[in-house]
């Protein structure tokens, strides 16, 4: 099969374009640097044209207000790109809990984005990840200054790159879901918690203060962790951190 793959050259995209490769498809990585621009839909017709399946793993570049029309823009582009060139599966790559957190301007845009390709008129899959392990360091630093780190105790279900990489590439060779499938970390941890067993692994000395209204994760209540219905992958944070 051939696969476009938006967003293909950055962490999680470099990846899926790498894992769909190997299995024996043709997976094309686009992004600004080859040419394809989805606000302004500059290179799109052409990345989606002869596509079998279009994976969009592109992401606003802001986590405020202007996250809304960057995926409602986006998304019009390519489900327009996507018609015309014949594309038969849709795939995104969303948040788990995303819409059980309302107060949080980044996510009501993530929920727009699933509900703009839900309602489009492309057989589609949507793949919900927990929080990427690769993300715990800027994380941090949102609330660090030189002594301190202040996070909250939110439940965080921290993933491997490499493992979201992979439960996409999985969605995206098989048939459309035309629904949501979870994907998560092994294991739970309390943000705060998750900080402490950061730094001690980098020998960072700063204490971690547990303050319920730190940071993004502060406005979480814990419904961004799974439930028994989301498939677990493998990495566990220490081996990650190794």
């Amino acid at each position: 099969m051939k696969f476009a793959v938006i967003g293909g050259t950055g962490l999680i995209g470099s990846r899926v374009v790498r894992i769909l490769n190997a299995a024996g498809h043709e997976a094309v990585p686009h992004a600004p640097s080859t040419g394809v621009d989805v606000l302004s839909g500059k290179g799109l017709e052409e990345a989606a044209a002869g596509a079998d399946v279009l994976v969009n793993l592109t992401n606003s570049p802001t986590f405020d207000e202007a996250a809304t029309a960057f995926f409602q823009t986006s998304m019009d582009n390519l489900l327009a790109a996507a018609q015309k060139g014949g594309v038969r599966h849709f795939v995104i790559l969303s948040i788990v809990g995303v819409d059980h957190v309302p107060e949080l301007v980044y996510f009501r845009a993530k929920v727009l984005q699933e509900h703009i390709l839900a309602t489009g008129p492309i057989p589609y899959s949507i793949v919900r990840a927990t929080q990427f392990m690769e993300f715990i360091d800027a994380i941090l630093s949102w609330t660090a200054d030189g002594e301190s780190v202040r996070l909250p105790a939110t439940p965080i279900q921290p993933i491997a790159a490499e493992d979201v990489a992979a439960a996409v590439a999985d969605v995206a060779q098989g048939p459309p879901l035309r629904g949501i499938r979870d994907v998560a970390g092994p294991e739970v941890f309390p943000l705060d918690e998750l900080g402490r067993i950061t730094l001690s692994h980098k020998g960072d000395n700063r204490t971690v203060v547990t303050d319920p209204t730190a940071g993004m994760f502060g406005a979480v209540k814990g419904d961004v962790i799974t439930d028994t219905g989301a498939d677990l992958a493998p990495t566990r944070y220490a081996d990650w951190l190794s």
